[in-house]
């Protein structure tokens, strides 16, 4: 196994990156501040017409058949650009959920769609508490009851994964949208399209339940938090440059202010932070190719969950407080990034979560 991108890998990361920087309006974003239940759509016909919503789905699926590297390579150049789209990560974890199972109907149904971008997947696995032992929405049927709240993609997905209960033991189902009430979430960050899935007598298909659905379930919200991983590292190194350009061409009292300890020592804090993160996030997505990696992935996803949680929220801060006073203004836009700093934060759980998880994998104690 390596850790070290290959020339392929490198050149969809710089791509990535350079179509992205071509295409991302700030004023644009902004705007989608402001409304609910929009998104941005120029984005995400950029992501359609350079393949990355097909990236890791099989190519008889309709997919490229790559990998959780590229797909979080690519997720680190939407990351820089604060993208207003988060469907590259919830139809991962929803293509997680359908090739994980055994329904051929289901998956022919879904997957050419979401590798096509013509299907948006959201992943409900959250009730107060992200995967509860025993979750309050219930599958009794092949129909589900109850709510999923704070769903990231829940204003848009045509489909969901949620996690759910059915007689007495915990489960995994598919639910179409169409059966689905949604209740939008005015939130700080609202081109995440959160939203309160209701389902009331909803038909649903049963993936899996037991000690099956849990096992499945963390790996499908692993394999998503190092995709959120690699778009923190992404924004943490957007602001890094940001906060390090700045301190080199502002000055006071006749000298840049990056010649100040107080600035200088603040931004070489966070280029270490940065590729500390990075390194777990290349690290956990390499574990998560090799099929031999597997026992320890849940370990990698955790660290790179946290690490790039930590550098991303103290990058968006330190950021913020070198810019001064026009650090909070609306034009600056910095706010977008420490918006998507803590939306980024708690989805797939917060870090109390990914803390435990971490140290029941280590200790060998279930959580």
């Amino acid at each position: 196994m390596s850790i070290v991108h290959t020339g392929e890998q490198q050149a969809i990361a710089s791509e990535s990156r350079r179509v992205l920087d071509a295409r991302t309006d700030k004023v644009r974003l902004l705007g989608l501040l402001q409304g609910i239940g929009e998104y941005d759509r120029p984005f995400w016909d950029t992501a359609v017409g350079q393949g990355w919503t097909g990236l890791a789905v099989p190519e008889a699926h309709g997919g490229l058949g790559l990998g959780l590297i590229e797909l979080g390579l690519v997720a680190q150049a939407t990351g820089a650009v604060t993208a207003g789209a988060p469907f590259l990560t919830t139809n991962h974890g929803a293509a997680c959920a359908l090739l994980a199972g055994d329904d051929a109907a289901l998956q022919a149904r879904w997957l050419p769609g979401i590798a096509a971008g013509e299907a948006v997947g959201a992943v409900a696995f959250a009730e107060g508490a992200v995967l509860p032992a025993m979750p309050r929405t219930e599958l009794v049927d092949g129909r589900l009851f109850g709510v999923k709240t704070g769903v990231t993609a829940g204003l848009r997905a045509d489909f969901a994964v949620v996690w759910a209960r059915r007689d007495g033991k915990p489960a995994l189902a598919l639910a179409d949208i169409a059966g689905i009430s949604r209740r939008p979430i005015d939130s700080f960050d609202n081109s995440r399209l959160f939203a309160d899935l209701v389902f009331s007598d909803t038909p649903a298909t049963l993936l899996a339940e037991g000690d099956a659905a849990r096992i499945m379930a963390l790996d499908i919200l692993a394999r998503m938090a190092v995709i959120t991983a690699h778009e923190q590292v992404g924004g943490a190194e957007a602001l890094l440059f940001v906060a390090r350009d700045y301190a080199n061409t502002r000055k006071a009292f006749g000298q840049p202010i990056g010649a100040f300890q107080s600035v200088k020592h603040r931004i070489a804090e966070l280029y270490g932070l940065v590729e500390i993160a990075r390194a777990n996030c290349i690290h956990a997505a390499a574990l998560a190719d090799d099929p031999g990696g597997q026992p320890d992935f849940l370990k990698a996803a955790a660290a790179a969950r946290l690490a790039a949680t930590e550098a991303y929220d103290t990058a968006a801060r330190d950021c913020v407080q070198i810019h001064g006073g026009i650090g909070v203004t609306w034009e600056a836009g910095l706010h977008l990034h420490m918006r998507r700093a803590r939306s980024l934060a708690i989805e797939q759980g917060n870090m109390l979560f990914w803390e435990d998880l971490l140290a029941a994998e280590l200790s060998g104690v279930s959580a």
